[in-house]
């Protein structure tokens, strides 16, 4: 397991996690580029300023009161301007470079949500909606911050580095010999480092995704967790990941940490080599005062940037896992495309067909082994079984959101694989027993998937579903804003609310799984008569437990281990004596 971990953890490809970065940034490349000239003039002033402040010191003569004055004052009244200008134009590119990070982030972030509308079905189903949010908010922050901070500041460092290299070249090439040794001991010193820990940058995103998806996943179970009694298990199970989580930080920065001060020490033994140095050549008179004093400054603003870029490379380690967390979800496959020319569903009939289909999650463990079936046009369809039969599979190839692994499902004769996905889903209204609902209003929430209702459909809608009562003692009526979870409605309402989203759509054929399951036996019945109203001249598809709700369908299907093993009116199963007739009796005559 452990080598498994730390496989995954370790990063494909800087380099082309790089590119794809600059690629985004190229986007703003105007503000981009302002902000590198604005950023060569500012380092250009502030490498002026060593240079004045050894002229400065030169102008004071050994011996007392030999001092010119008008030089002094003059170099260094100019040294202030060069820094209170190059100040002002650092103040100027921090503001330019927040402009240029957020754009860069709102950009991916649009990315990845465009990349959720295009993704398959199964990518949820096998992904934690923790970690999806994780790279939308830690990974995206994460890469904004090594955005804003690093990229002038390495742009700014590269610049300092090889300006003070020239002027200490020019001041005495001697002394500079001594970086000869320093800087080559630096680079691999930082090389080695950064290969060594940048594993465990890219374990601390992953793990960190993970945290989110368990608090996710244990926030949303909170009811559930109760009634079992198991808090204490939830905080320990929490508790163990969230020490993963900080260990994995912990190490991250610990050991990422060590680049700069090992590379602030080899600067440090260059400054000490300087000085032996410099002392020995003003000894000989081969340096004057003032230039050893400016190269001594020179030799700080070399030896500062190279550890200032160690420090920097430990953060875009950081980040650079966290963009590729980014580009990996946005490498995902999407959901496959239409094939060309493909059949467009616009006058529907509703014969429906399944011809030996074959399907499994996972190809190797089919779940539907040879399904048959056929729905003529208008006829009610109820398909029952026990759990795990298929009954939500059927209802999922039905919609493709998967495609079967061999087999044919036809609408009116077209095989629904050679049709456009978007005309075939909007043939169909759908009630699922998960409800969802979106922060908006009742009215918005309910004219959905119909951009032309008016208050008085929905209305209508609300009426044929037993909840306009409800909805007009609210209030804001129609106009009451709902929170994503519905805050404030029971199961029972929400499910109605979406039975009245169904009731607006102009769709030919209609998917019920489990819809009535929340609602109380009374409503239950009012709801099922306004469904015989909405089902008229559709054809339909009804998930059933309660086979109370589906004694008069035009056929019901028994699915057993992904078979249909039975199927005919109530009555012809009932006289059949078989699986139908057992589960009826059990619900109602056990």
């Amino acid at each position: 397991m452990a080598q498994t971990s730390k496989k995954r953890d370790k990063p494909r490809n800087l380099k082309k996690t790089l590119f794809r970065l600059a690629k985004y940034l190229y986007q703003f490349k105007w503000l981009l580029i302002t902000c590198m000239l604005l950023s060569v003039a500012s380092n250009l002033l502030m490498l002026c300023g060593p240079l004045l402040s050894g002229y400065a010191i030169d102008a004071i003569q050994p011996g007392p009161g030999k001092v010119d004055f008008d030089k002094v004052f003059f170099y260094c009244g100019l040294m202030l301007l060069f820094y209170l200008i190059s100040s002002i134009l650092s103040y100027l590119i921090s503001i330019l470079m927040i402009r240029l990070s957020q754009n860069v982030v709102r950009v991916i972030r649009q990315d990845l949500f465009e990349k959720l509308a295009k993704l398959p079905v199964g990518f949820f189903d096998q992904n934690p909606i923790g970690d999806i949010i994780s790279r939308f908010t830690y990974d995206t922050d994460n890469v904004n911050t090594s955005l804003a901070n690093d990229t002038v500041q390495i742009l700014s460092s590269l610049i300092t580095v090889f300006g003070s290299l020239i002027m200490m070249i020019l001041i005495s090439p001697e002394l500079v010999l001594v970086f000869v040794i320093t800087v080559p001991a630096s680079i691999f010193l930082t090389r080695f480092l950064i290969k060594r820990f940048q594993p465990l940058f890219s374990k601390r995103s992953r793990v960190l995704g993970e945290l989110n998806g368990l608090s996710e996943e244990l926030t949303s179970g909170q009811q559930t967790i109760k009634v079992y009694n198991q808090e204490d298990n939830t905080i320990e199970r929490f508790d163990k990941m969230n020490r993963e989580a900080v260990d994995a930080y912990y190490n991250a920065e610990y050991y990422g940490s060590m680049t700069g001060p090992s590379v602030n020490f080899i600067n440090n033994l260059s400054l000490s080599l300087v000085s032996v140095l410099g002392a020995i050549l003003f000894l000989f008179q081969r340096i004057s005062l003032g230039n050893l004093s400016s190269f001594v400054l020179y030799s700080r603003k070399f030896s500062g940037p190279i550890n200032e870029l160690a420090n920097i490379f430990t953060d875009i380690q950081s980040a650079l896992a966290a963009a590729e967390r980014i580009f990996n979800l946005l490498d995902e496959e999407n959901e496959v495309s239409d094939v060309d020319n493909a059949h467009v569903f616009e006058s529907i009939s509703g014969d429906v067909a399944f011809e030996h289909v074959k399907f499994g999650y996972d190809p190797e463990r089919p779940i539907i082994h040879d399904l048959n079936l056929t729905a003529d046009s208008g006829n009610l369809i109820a398909i029952v079984g026990p759990t795990g039969a298929g009954k939500t599979t059927i209802v999922n190839l039905l919609m493709r959101f998967y495609d079967p692994n061999e087999g044919v499902i036809s609408l009116d004769g077209f095989d629904i694989k050679k049709a456009t996905r978007k005309s075939l889903r909007k043939s169909y209204a759908m009630v699922l027993q998960g409800t969802w609902l979106f922060t908006g209003t009742i009215f918005e929430n309910l004219a959905y998937g119909n951009d032309e209702a008016t208050i008085e459909d929905v209305q209508r809608a609300t009426r044929a579903a037993h909840i306009d009562t409800f909805v007009e003692q609210l209030p804001n009526g129609y106009d009451t804003v709902l929170d994503e979870a519905g805050a404030g409605l029971s199961q029972g309402q929400k499910q109605l609310l979406t039975i009245a989203r169904a009731f607006l759509l102009d769709a030919d054929l209609l998917i019920l799984d489990e819809a009535t399951s929340n609602v109380d036996t009374q409503t239950e019945r009012y709801v099922q008569d306004a469904m015989q109203e909405l089902m008229a001249d559709k054809t339909s598809f009804v998930i059933a437990h309660r086979l109370s709700t589906i004694v008069n369908a035009d056929k019901i299907l028994v699915v057993e281990s992904g078979n249909v093993v039975e199927q005919g009116t109530h009555e012809q199963l009932l006289a059949k004596n078989g699986v139908y007739a057992g589960l009826y009796q059990a619900q109602f005559e056990g």
